[in-house]
């Protein structure tokens, strides 16, 4: 893995999180949250912090239910990653997502947050422990594919 910046992404239908953090030191922040209701407004906002940060990986969180088996959000995820990946011409990691939009709403409790409070970072939080688990992981999380 080369050593630079990483985005990694919480894909919602509405809002997608977004992270950073550099392979050189592993950790993980939130960065800001992309509302966009157009995929063309969405990757344009994306293209920005691609532009800006100069990433040398992209990571999506691949949402599955409890026991692992995938369902619709697993499917549109990783579609969303095969865009980032031949639209930028990067890698792209998966990386699970079980349960960090839930871990993401008591950090932010424990940080002093109400839940009105909260909602406006919860997703780019995610996005944080989506990509600080891809930094604890080995990285053995399947690539995007181009089945989507």
């Amino acid at each position: 893995m080369p050593e630079g910046t990483v985005l990694a992404f919480d894909f919602g239908e509405k809002r997608i999180g977004v992270a950073t953090g550099e392979t050189l030191l592993g950790n993980a922040h939130p960065l800001t949250v992309i509302h966009a209701e157009s995929n063309d407004d969405r990757f344009a906002a994306i293209g920005k912090l691609v532009a800006e940060w100069r990433p040398v990986q992209l990571v999506v969180g691949l949402p599955t239910h409890a026991d692992g088996t995938p369902h619709d959000m697993t499917r549109l995820a990783k579609r969303f990653a095969e865009r980032l990946r031949r639209r930028f011409n990067l890698p792209v990691g998966l990386a699970d997502e079980h349960m960090t939009s839930l871990d993401a709403e008591a950090r932010l409790r424990e940080a002093g947050y109400n839940s009105k409070s909260a909602r406006p970072l919860l997703d780019a939080v995610a996005a944080q422990l989506i990509l600080q688990t891809w930094f604890e992981s080995s990285h053995d999380a399947a690539p995007a594919q181009s089945s989507a």
